[in-house]
């Protein structure tokens, strides 16, 4: 399309110096700091066959600036052929450096009390079992439920946000999270319980599908890597500390306590964002159709959505059965694997920050191929030092999952990132249920081995996914953000 404000088409130039203030041959004694006045032998600075040296029309670089115009399409179109560019603030424009941060640093404990609450009757299946009259399966479902509802919430939740503000949007959810925990503490049968985790459900999707994208408008583009990383860093924290803490407030003081616990943690969470989080008003109007049609035209999200599921899949298809694989293989005695547990948190928080601030593309390939070979050999191999050594493997190499997959989502529409990441934590979450599942069905009907093993499979398909759509497709570009953005 033609635009009216492209250089080269104005039909007037802009006036420019007379020459008469200046002679060829006798230049004035005290020139002025403007252009120098045209001569006859000289090409004038700028005129209107030349185009300007910075033309306005000409879109930036990086996710900020990316074209409005059809959400599903990841190609990069020269500027004589896009929309005008969404208006965003730069981030970071009228605020000092550490407020950005601090806001990074809110949004993360947001998603490390979220993620603690979800995971926090892992360590309480028994005693709520117990008080409240259920079995232990049933007491399962406290996990199962808010997963499953997550899926689904993620997209709807960032569609029904519409244009509200994003940080009014987030510390609504967490008061959720805050009520869901205080309704459970102090609620008198399971099902009262249970209703409170499907709300648990609702905040965990919704907050971390706007969440995931918020750090390229919080710090400068060079920074985005990192923070996205500390946003992240709440994932494998809250396994580390957040969900031990919790099982032992429950074995001290009761699983009531436990839960009115992380309610509270939630009200100094809803603090922190109120307090740090700049106003984040939404960049654009997400609607239903958009979602199947962000699959349907861009290559990128459609890959990012399968490498999703495969390595997602393939963990919980084996980490739902750690325990016997390392008692039964490995040989580990049982009153060593909790603390090899932690270890294994550990080392998922440093391979999370080590992840970050690179390409999340090659950063894939390379989690999903170790990953490959770590799960191939802890099913195979024999020995408690050996699956010491490679439980640490585990946990370093998925550590920079979460992270990679969500800057693999901001790559891929940075015209559409809430969009995108919402696709993302639905895929996300529906595999973990999918990859327990699995996994069962091979320890059931197969052996503990076949459960790591099957994992490493999809492991190994997922590396296949990220080499064939993104590495082979993209020799030439060092950002990692070539042709697989193109329409399908």
């Amino acid at each position: 399309m033609t635009s009216a404000a492209a250089p080269g088409n104005h039909p007037t130039p802009p006036p420019e110096p007379s020459p008469a203030s200046g002679s060829a041959s006798a230049p004035a004694p005290r020139a002025e700091p403007a252009p120098a006045p045209r001569s006859a032998s000289a090409p004038a600075p700028r005129s209107a066959s030349a185009p300007a040296p910075r033309p306005e029309s000409a879109p930036a670089s990086g996710p900020e600036s990316a074209p409005a115009s059809s959400p599903g399409v990841g190609a990069d179109p020269g500027p004589e052929c896009v929309s005008p560019p969404v208006a965003r603030p730069a981030p970071g424009s009228g605020a000092a450096p550490w407020r950005g941060w601090a806001a990074v640093c809110a949004v993360s404990l947001g998603i490390f009390c979220l993620i603690t609450s979800e995971l926090l009757p892992v360590g309480l299946l028994t005693p709520v079992g117990a008080a409240l009259g259920v079995s232990d399966g049933t007491a399962g479902l406290m996990v199962t439920a808010p997963g499953l509802v997550a899926g689904f919430c993620a997209p709807l939740v960032t569609v029904g946000a519409g244009r509200l503000d994003r940080r009014l949007v987030l510390c609504v959810l967490i008061a959720l999270m805050v009520a869901a925990n205080l309704a459970a503490a102090l609620a008198p049968n399971f099902a009262v319980v249970l209703a409170a985790r499907l709300l648990v459900g609702v905040s965990v999707g919704g907050f971390w599908a706007i969440a995931g994208g918020l750090a390229v408008r919080l710090v400068p583009e060079r920074h985005v890597g990192r923070a996205t990383a500390l946003v992240f860093g709440g994932v494998p924290t809250a396994s580390v500390l957040g969900v031990p803490a919790g099982t032992l407030l429950g074995e001290l003081g009761g699983w009531r306590t436990a839960f009115a616990a992380v309610g509270g943690l939630g009200l100094v969470t809803l603090t922190a964002l109120l307090v740090l989080l700049p106003p984040l008003p939404a960049t654009r109007h997400i609607t239903f159709p958009e979602l199947p049609a962000l699959l349907r035209e861009n290559r990128a999200v459609r890959a990012g959505v399968i490498v999703t599921f495969l390595v997602v899949t393939g963990q919980f298809a084996a980490y739902t059965f750690v325990r016997p694989i390392l008692q039964e293989v490995s040989g580990v005695d049982a009153d060593h694997i909790s603390t090899l547990l932690l270890g294994y948190g550990v080392a998922g928080v440093a391979g999370n920050f080590l992840a970050g601030p690179r390409d999340a593309y090659r950063t894939l390939l390379v989690v999903s191929s170790c990953l490959t070979v770590v799960l191939t050999l802890i099913a195979t191999l024999p020995g408690p030092a050996v699956g010491t050594v490679l439980l640490l493997a585990w946990g370093l190499a998925y550590g920079g999952v979460s992270v990679s997959v969500q800057g693999w989502m901001i790559k891929a529409a940075p015209e559409a990132p809430e969009a995108a990441s919402s696709l993302m934590v639905a895929m996300f979450n529906f595999a973990i249920a999918a990859g327990a599942l699995c996994g069962g069905l091979a320890v059931d009907h197969l052996s503990e081995p076949a459960a790591p093993l099957g994992g490493a499979a999809l492991m190994l398909a997922a590396a296949t996914t990220v080499w064939v759509t993104a590495i082979r497709r993209t020799p030439d570009r060092s950002d990692g953000r070539g042709r697989i953005g193109h329409r399908a």
